[in-house]
């Protein structure tokens, strides 16, 4: 029997198979609110028809200013939500759990207004220095995380993503690279651990479901996080309330990152082992026999399919025609599925 098509109930949901669809930016909102439009109810829907297990939505930002574009989802009002209820609805119809990917794009930003920061440092000389945050921003801002969750529980989704990757504004906290401050926010790894900790625990008090954490494994620095900071960093939020970490690496200084099939796998297989929590693998996993082998072999629990799933929104169909392996289709697409 496949691995990749058997079940998995992670903390009460359980899903079909363990492939999942990728948060990915989509720079859709053509009004630039933040608000999810029609385009975002067909992308997201019919990679659900096409029976991908778990629909994450790409980083929607918690705070206006923290958004990655000016055409990016949010989740920093009220508004959002009924936007948001019938994007979930729509994945829950085609038999999909949906997930939401909470984000703030802290010094790479892309919208107008105040940048912040753990530090004033820019990420390269083509962007701005941002300001480093005060005690007091850093306490809104966990807050805005908690709110946002409050509002992805109230939209419906079944699982909730904090982006601590990719140099956003959780990853520069963690990073040594760019966090240089000297307070209870920075130092050693404890230190910078502190502000997700607290983003971790704010959630945690309103929400009891699936928590993921997406990671940046390696800074590719050799002055920054490394894997084995990392797996020192899953054990905390194993102990904090975590359920998976989804295991990307880079992005958090500019590096040069020679990409090749299932190149980010060995992060999630290691952080497995050695941090005794669940991990989903993401990165160049192109076929059904490729994610096969990761989940069989005990790699990473689920993989995270991203670039695939934009090209073939019935991915996951093409995996199970490849294992032989056996797969619903939609009714409505039964005459046509074989």
């Amino acid at each position: 029997m496949s691995q990749l098509f058997s079940p998995l109930t992670i903390r009460g949901m359980t899903l079909k198979n363990r492939i999942v669809m990728s948060p990915m930016c989509m720079y859709s909102c053509s009004r630039k609110d933040g608000i999810a439009m029609d385009w975002h109810r067909i992308h997201y829907a019919s990679r659900a028809a096409g029976q991908t297990a778990l629909i994450m939505l790409e980083a929607t930002a918690v705070t206006p200013e923290g958004r990655i574009s000016d055409q990016d989802l949010g989740i920093w009002s009220d508004e959002h939500v009924p936007h948001l209820q019938e994007l979930t609805k729509a994945i829950h119809e085609q038999g999909s759990h949906a997930a939401i990917q909470l984000a703030h794009a802290g010094r790479k930003m892309g919208v107008d207004g105040p940048m912040w920061a753990p530090s004033a440092i820019a990420y390269n000389e083509n962007m701005k220095v941002p300001q480093e945050m005060s005690i007091e921003q850093i306490q809104q801002t966990v807050k805005a995380f908690t709110d946002g969750a409050r509002r992805a529980i109230a939209a419906g989704f079944d699982c909730l993503e904090i982006h601590a990757a990719h140099g956003y504004l959780i990853n520069e906290f963690l990073s040594p690279l760019s966090n240089l401050r000297q307070d209870e926010y920075g130092g050693g790894r404890d230190r910078r651990y502190r502000f997700l900790q607290e983003i971790i625990e704010g959630i945690r008090t309103i929400w009891s479901g699936p928590l993921f954490v997406r990671i940046s494994a390696s800074d590719y620095h050799p002055e920054g996080n490394t894997i084995e900071d990392y797996v020192y960093y899953a054990k905390m939020m194993k102990q904090d309330g975590i359920d998976l970490i989804d295991c990307s690496s880079g992005a958090v200084v500019p590096a040069a990152i020679t990409p090749y099939p299932g190149y980010q796998v060995p992060f999630a297989d290691t952080i497995r082992r050695e941090s005794e929590i669940a991990t989903g693998a993401v990165g160049l996993i192109t076929s059904g026999v490729q994610a096969e082998e990761i989940i069989s072999n005990g790699r990473a629990d689920l993989v995270f399919i991203g670039r695939a799933l934009l090209r073939d929104p019935y991915w996951a169909r093409t995996a199970a025609t490849d294992l032989k392996a056996p797969l619903q289709p939609p009714k409505a697409y039964e005459r046509g599925w074989t």
